[in-house]
C-alpha cells in the first residue's frame, strides 16, 4: 500500500489527505515520532493550563495522548474533513473536552490572541512544498494566522524537518516579526525510529522548533540545542543554519552505514563539535570488514590523547590493522583534539554514547564495547602556543605515551603530522628538585634512523679516520632532532643546519635544548639560496640532507617542496658533495607520478641512487652518489651494512640510548635502486 506521497506536491493537496486517511483508517501514521518520544520536549515548551491549538491534526495520537497527560484544553484542526470525522468518532466518549474542527490553517476563524500554544507536527513540511512565491504567500499567510491567534508571550512549537527553504523562511520571517527563535535537534525520535527499522520509519533528523512571540525585540535572539543538553546562543543566522546543517548532513551518513557495509571501500570520517564551537572535539573513522565466523558486530576503540599520530591509529592501513587486531565486523575509531579538555574515559563514552550508537550496523541490539589502551584518555599538556609567518599557528606539547614523556612541536596547519619529537626524561639531583632534559639519543622519526647511516657512510667514504671531522649539511632544522642525534652519535661530524624560519631555532634551543658549538651551528637562510652560494663558491660537505616539509597540503608530494628537486638545484648538490660524497632526502609522495617524476629527475643527475621505504609510514629516504661504483645494489648493501654497524657502535660509544637500533639485515633487504 502506497501511503507516502509519490511526489512532494501531494502533500498540500485535500483530496490527497482524504484519499491518505481513508486508506490508513485508524491506525495513526506518526511520521515525526510519537509522544513517548516528544514529551521531554513538549512538557518543557507546553503547560497543562496552556489554551493550544494544534495546527493539522490529521489522525495524529498526539494531541490524544496529551490529553490524558492531564493536556485538557486542545483544540484540533484539520483541513481534512474525513480526519476530522474519524477523530470525533474515536474522541467522542473518551475524551469528551477535547475539540476537532475542518479548518484551513492559512484562513483561521478564531478570534485575535485565542490560544497560549500553536502545535504543529509536520503541518508546516506539508504546506511548505517548494520555494516557489505562490507557496511562500501560503506559507506566510499561514504564519500570519499563527501570530494572530497568539497571545504575547505564547510559543509556536512545531516539530519539522527542516528542509533548507523552510529554514531559511523561518530565521528570515520569526525574529523579523519580534519572535525569539529556537531549534532543538530531537534525538529520541531518530533513535526510535531506527529501532523499529520499519518502511514507516522516518529516518531524517527531526527537529523542534519554539518560536515565542513578544510585543518587540531590539535583536534576534537565536539558539540551538541537542536533545536536552545546554542551549548555545548565536549572533548569527548563518551559524545556527550550519548547527542544523551539520546534523542533517551527520544523519545521511549514519543512514547510510545502517543499511550498508562499506567492506572493500574507504573508511568514512566525521569530526563531531559542540554546538558553539567550530573545532573538532573527537573525529570517528569508521571501517567494516567482510562478515565472518568469530567477529564481533561493533565496537568503539578510543584512542588516548597524543596517540592519534601513530601509524596504528593515524593512517587508513593502521586502522585497517587495528580493526582486524580487534575481531570486530565494524569499529569506530576515535581521536581526541588537542585544546580540549577531557576527564575520564568514562565522561568521553557518556559524551559520545549516542553518536557511537547512531553509527551502528542495522539490527544491532547487544551493548556496544568500548576498547582503548588502557584505563584513561592519556595526558596532553601545551607549552606554548606560537605563530610563525612561514608556518602558522604551532603548537609545542608534552603527551604521555606508551609510559614515555614525549615533547612534540606541532604545525596545526597539518597537525596530524609531527614536525619534531623529543623523549624527556626527568632528572634527579641530590639536593635540589627534579628536572626535565631532553635524551638526545631518542629518534622520533625513522627517516632519521636511515638518514643517520647515509651521515655513517659519507663520513668514512671520504675518510675513515675518526679523527678527522666531517661536514654535513642538514636543510631544514625543526626542532632539532636529527642534528641533535647526528651531533651527539658522531663526534667527528660537524654539522650547519639551515632554516628559513627564525622562530624554529628560538624554538629547538628553548624547548629542545639545542645547543650550538664548534662543532653544530645554524645558518638562518632560504635552502635553496643557500645551496647556489655554496656551490658558486666552492663550499663542499660530504653529506647533504634534504628534510624539508611543503607548505603546500594540496600537492601529492607534501617533502621536500618541488622545487628542491629542480634540476639546477641537484646540479648544484652534485658538486658540493664531490665524488665520494652521499646526498639524501625525505620524500614523502602519495602521488606515484610525482614520485616517479622525483626520482627521474635524480636518476638523471647522480650516477647512482637508491632508497629505502619505511614500513608502515609513506616516507621514503633516496640515497644519491657520484661514485658510479654504487651503480648495484649488491655494492650499497656493503657499505650500508658496514655504515650500519658503525653507526650502532657509535651510538654504544657515546652510551646513547637508542630506542630502536639499527637493523642492519632488515635495512640491507628492502635497500632498492
Amino acid at each position: 500500500m502506497n501511503l507516502l506521497p509519490k511526489t512532494r506536491e501531494e502533500f498540500a493537496q485535500t483530496d490527497y489527505w482524504n484519499e491518505f486517511f481513508k486508506k490508513r483508517g485508524e491506525k495513526a501514521f506518526e511520521w515525526y515520532g510519537e509522544y513517548l518520544e516528544l514529551c521531554d520536549q513538549i512538557h518543557k515548551y507546553i503547560k497543562p493550563a496552556d489554551k493550544i491549538l494544534m495546527l493539522g491534526c490529521g489522525n495524529s495520537k498526539l494531541s490524544m495522548d496529551m490529553y490524558d497527560s492531564g493536556f485538557r484544553d486542545i483544540t484540533n484542526i484539520d483541513i481534512s474533513p474525513v480526519a476530522v470525522k474519524k477523530m470525533l468518532e474515536v474522541n467522542a466518549k473518551s475524551r469528551p473536552d477535547m475539540k476537532f474542527l475542518q479548518m484551513d490553517a492559512t484562513a483561521m476563524t478564531f478570534k485575535d490572541e485565542s490560544f497560549s500554544v500553536a502545535l504543529d507536527k509536520g503541518t508546516l513540511d506539508a504546506l511548505f512544498v517548494d520555494d516557489a512565491k505562490e507557496t511562500r504567500l501560503v506559507v506566510e499567510n499561514y504564519f500570519k494566522e499563527i501570530l494572530r491567534t497568539m497571545r504575547n508571550g505564547g510559543r509556536y512549537v512545531c516539530i519539522s524537518l527542516l528542509q533548507e527553504h523552510i529554514l531559511n523562511f523561518l530565521l528570515d520571517f520569526l525574529p523579523r516579526n519580534n519572535c525569539m527563535l529556537r531549534i532543538v535537534h530531537c534525538l529520541g525520535v531518530e533513535q526510535a525510529n531506527k529501532e523499529k527499522n520499519s518502511d514507516d520509519a522516518l529516518t531524517l533528523p527531526v527537529f523542534v522548533v519554539i518560536a515565542t512571540k513578544f510585543k518587540s525585540l531590539p535583536m534576534p535572539i537565536l539558539e540551538f540545542g541537542l536533545g536536552n543538553d545546554k542551549m548555545q546562543r548565536f549572533s548569527l543566522t548563518s551559524d545556527l543554519m550550519n548547527a542544523v546543517s551539520s546534523v542533517q548532513k551527520a544523519a545521511l551518513v549514519c543512514n547510510g552505514l545502517t543499511r550498508s557495509n562499506i567492506a572493500g571501500h574507504n573508511e568514512v570520517t566525521m569530526d563531531l563539535h559542540r554546538p558553539s564551537e567550530t573545532n573538532p572535539r573527537y573525529t570517528i573513522h569508521i571501517l567494516d570488514q567482510p562478515p565472518a565466523r568469530g567477529l564481533g558486530k561493533y565496537a568503539a576503540f578510543i584512542v588516548p590523547q597524543g596517540r592519534e599520530i601513530e601509524w596504528l591509529f593515524g593512517t587508513p592501513a593502521g586502522r585497517k590493522k587495528l580493526q582486524e587486531s580487534a575481531n570486530f565486523q565494524r569499529l569506530a575509531v576515535v581521536t581526541l583534539h588537542r585544546d580540549q579538555v577531557y576527564s575520564t574515559l568514562e565522561e568521553v563514552k557518556l559524551e559520545l554514547a549516542d553518536s557511537i550508537k547512531n553509527l551502528s550496523p542495522s539490527g544491532l541490539t547487544d551493548q556496544i564495547p568500548y576498547l582503548s589502551l588502557g584505563s584513561d584518555v592519556g595526558k596532553r599538556e601545551t607549552l606554548i602556543c606560537g605563530f610563525s609567518k612561514i608556518s602558522g599557528d604551532f603548537r609545542i606539547e608534552e603527551v604521555e605515551a606508551s609510559g614515555k614523556t614525549l615533547r612534540r612541536l606541532i604545525f596545526l596547519s597539518n597537525q596530524f603530522v609531527v614536525q619534531s619529537e623529543a623523549l624527556v626524561k626527568t632528572i634527579k639531583i641530590k639536593g635540589k628538585k627534579e628536572r626535565k632534559k631532553i635524551d638526545f639519543g631518542y629518534l622520533a622519526c625513522q627517516h632519521h634512523l636511515y638518514m643517520s647511516v647515509g651521515v655513517q657512510l659519507a663520513t668514512t667514504l671520504q675518510n675513515p679516520r675518526k679523527d678527522v671531522e666531517k661536514d654535513v649539511l642538514v636543510v631544514g632544522l625543526g626542532g632539532g632532532g636529527l642534528c641533535s642525534f647526528l651531533h651527539a652519535a658522531l663526534p667527528h661530524a660537524r654539522i650547519t643546519a639551515v632554516e628559513i624560519d627564525p622562530i624554529m631555532l628560538e624554538v629547538a634551543e628553548q624547548y629542545f635544548e639545542l645547543k650550538q658549538d664548534k662543532r653544530f651551528h645554524v645558518v638562518i637562510d632560504d635552502g635553496l639560496a643557500f645551496v647556489e652560494r655554496c656551490r658558486n663558491e666552492d663550499i663542499h660537505f660530504d653529506a647533504v640532507l634534504f628534510d624539508v616539509d611543503s607548505k603546500d597540503l594540496s600537492l601529492g608530494m607534501s617533502c621536500p617542496p618541488q622545487s628542491f628537486l629542480a634540476n639546477d638545484i641537484l646540479e648544484h648538490i652534485k658538486e658540493i658533495i664531490g665524488p665520494k660524497g652521499l646526498f639524501m632526502l625525505n620524500l614523502v609522495c602519495r602521488d606515484e607520478s610525482l614520485r616517479s617524476s622525483a626520482m627521474e629527475g635524480l636518476q638523471k643527475v647522480f650516477p647512482a641512487v637508491c632508497s629505502y621505504k619505511l614500513d608502515e609510514d609513506i616516507n621514503e629516504v633516496v640515497y644519491c652518489a657520484n661514485d658510479e661504483k654504487y651503480k648495484t645494489v649488491e655494492q650499497w648493501k656493503k657499505q650500508f651494512g658496514t655504515a650500519g654497524r658503525g653507526l650502532n657502535s657509535a651510538v654504544k660509544e657515546q652510551k646513547l640510548a637508542l630506542d630502536d637500533a639499527l637493523e642492519v639485515a632488515d635495512f640491507l633487504s628492502e635497500l632498492k635502486i
